[in-house]
């Protein structure tokens, strides 16, 4: 890479890419600053609820739905979120934990829906025999993620009280604003200075190689053009007698 070369990608380095980058803006995501501590994954912000001293505490559904109250209990709707789950649990619980699933069984459908927003299931984790394998009633059915397997089970929502809690909400996106004058006047600045540095770093470049002025540098050469019958038995005759 010749010096131009690398003067002109430096400068791109330093100050094009910043500021076309500036000029685009990057969304950033905001979980809710409530004073507990938010994960974002994927569109979603999660609040994993442990219990002091490192010792894991379990909850009633309705505890469950008490301490996450203005958000939503877990909802799992993709394998990546699944995995997420399994894979940031042992950092807040030690061994299994069975997580309550924001998850009701609809008895006019048939099917069990996320409590969010009423959505049917897509994605399912379900344990060997799917969620029909249960003695349990419908209406007391519900359903709890293992943290070590990622697996779903169901299990009834009052015999088995106890599970843990993983609080979810919506991501808020935070964008910049697009179309601003003062942006776009930027990005046509930044082209403009480029443009007119790597002109600048060519037109030295070329001096300093051939050590010429700039009247060489712009020196005019006209066009070549082959010469004529006539012209050309005129300058072999001038050839000839020349030689002695």
């Amino acid at each position: 890479m010749d010096t131009s070369s690398r003067l002109f990608t430096l400068f791109y380095i330093v100050f094009l890419i910043p500021t076309c980058r500036f000029a685009q803006g990057e969304d950033t995501a905001d979980c809710p600053a409530d004073g507990r501590t938010w994960l974002p994954f994927g569109l979603n912000c999660y609040h994993f609820v442990h219990g002091e001293e490192d010792i894991a505490k379990s909850y009633s559904l309705q505890d469950a739905k008490d301490m996450c109250r203005g958000y939503d209990l877990l909802t799992v709707k993709s394998a990546e979120e699944n995995n997420f789950i399994i894979k940031y649990s042992p950092f807040v619980w030690k061994g299994k934990m069975s997580v309550w699933l924001g998850m009701y069984y609809d008895s006019d459908e048939d099917v069990f829906k996320w409590h969010d927003d009423n959505s049917v299931l897509r994605y399912s984790n379900w344990e060997d025999g799917g969620s029909d394998d249960t003695g349990l009633p419908l209406l007391d059915t519900c359903v709890v993620l293992h943290s070590n397997t990622g697996k779903w089970e169901n299990v009834s929502c009052t015999d088995e009280p106890e599970n843990g809690v993983v609080c979810q909400t919506k991501a808020v996106w935070i964008s910049p604003p697009k179309g601003s004058p003062l942006l776009s006047a930027l990005v046509i600045i930044s082209v403009a200075l480029i443009l007119l540095v790597s002109a600048m770093v060519w037109f030295f470049h070329q001096r300093n190689n051939s050590g010429s002025s700039i009247l060489n540098l712009i020196e005019y050469h006209p066009p070549f053009r082959s010469p004529s019958t006539d012209q050309a038995c005129l300058i072999e005759a001038e050839e000839i007698e020349v030689v002695p």
